[in-house]
């Protein structure tokens, strides 16, 4: 990724929003990356580079975040406090 793309994080449990999230950013000619992440952990497995996502470290951080609220496992807000600290 070049410095100047920001990449953006889509943290979406229900498949038909994250389709239609990813739809609306194509239809205004969005051209940057869009990683899509079904819950809180793969987020922040994503996000600190372990488990699955541990090879991405070096990778940089994504520069947007679209964080559902209410979804399994670790939701929303339990994601935005771990960023937070």
């Amino acid at each position: 990724m070049k410095n100047n793309e920001a990449e953006i994080l889509l943290v979406e449990d229900s498949m038909d929003d994250a389709e239609l999230t990813i739809r609306s950013l194509k239809k205004i000619n969005l051209a940057n990356k869009v990683v899509h992440l079904e819950d809180g952990q793969e987020a922040l497995d994503y996000i600190f580079a372990k488990g699955e996502f541990s090879d991405r470290e070096g990778n940089g951080q994504p520069k947007v975040i679209l964080l559902d609220i209410k979804m399994p496992k670790v939701d929303g807000i339990e994601v935005l406090r771990q960023l937070k600290s």
